[in-house]
């Protein structure tokens, strides 16, 4: 079953990475990850997403168009990218969240992906 994992956190709590050093520690972090879940072939895709400074929302509400610049709500935590996984069942699912750097000082949302039919 497939299933995004939607990395949300905050800017003011995320980890300064202002030095090299922490750079490369991050950096670290991340491609273990990467290099895990491709060795265990249930990474689909993964990415991150542009600041929520460049989002454009779109509404269509009695057949007009309402385009808006930033987010679609206001809230403190701000998405900051994605993994598109393939696993048995929401508990793998889980333990996947549970490695990715951001859910150290941010949060994972797990949503399985919807199948017609």
């Amino acid at each position: 079953m497939k299933y995004m994992l939607l990395m949300y956190w905050n800017q003011a709590e995320a980890p300064d990475l202002s030095s090299p050093e922490a750079q490369q520690a991050a950096a670290k972090a991340w491609q273990a990850l990467l290099q895990d879940a491709r060795a265990a072939d249930v990474l689909v895709s993964q990415n991150g997403v542009a600041p929520d400074s460049s989002t454009t929302t779109v509404r269509v509400r009695e057949g007009k168009s309402m385009i808006t610049d930033g987010p679609f709500a206001e809230t403190h935590e701000q998405l900051g990218g994605y993994f598109l996984i393939d696993v048995e069942n929401l508990d793998e699912a889980i333990r996947w969240a549970e490695k990715i750097p951001a859910a150290q000082y941010g949060s994972i949302e797990i949503r399985p992906l919807w199948s017609p039919g």
